[in-house]
């Protein structure tokens, strides 16, 4: 399935029209993670930032906007990086089939 996907250097879809639940979830298992209820939260929370905003929040905003809109709780750091612990911003918008956040290149 990832192999038929048109993805950048990093892994990143490079057209979301690509995205699927299935394809996140191919792609995660390449990056060794299995995603939990708690990872879809994130996920449609950036694709839904990203859809009304037209980019991700920087690194500094991730987790101000998370807590936010989801609570406290799940936009601490500690949160976060249990989630996605490479890298908390890169992860959830490569799973929400979103380009590769300018900080993280």
């Amino acid at each position: 399935m990832l192999a038929e996907l048109n993805r950048d250097e990093y892994g990143f879809l490079k057209q979301r029209s690509q995205w699927t639940k299935s394809v996140a979830e191919a792609m995660a298992l390449d990056d060794g993670l299995v995603l939990s209820v708690a990872h879809w939260e994130i996920i449609h929370f950036m694709q839904a930032y990203y859809d009304e905003y037209n980019h991700q929040p920087n690194a500094r905003l991730f987790g101000q906007a998370i807590k936010k809109s989801l609570g406290a709780s799940k936009g601490s750091s500690i949160y976060l990086y249990k989630l996605f612990p490479d890298g908390p911003l890169k992860y959830a918008n490569k799973y929400a089939g979103l380009p590769i956040p300018p900080s993280c290149i």
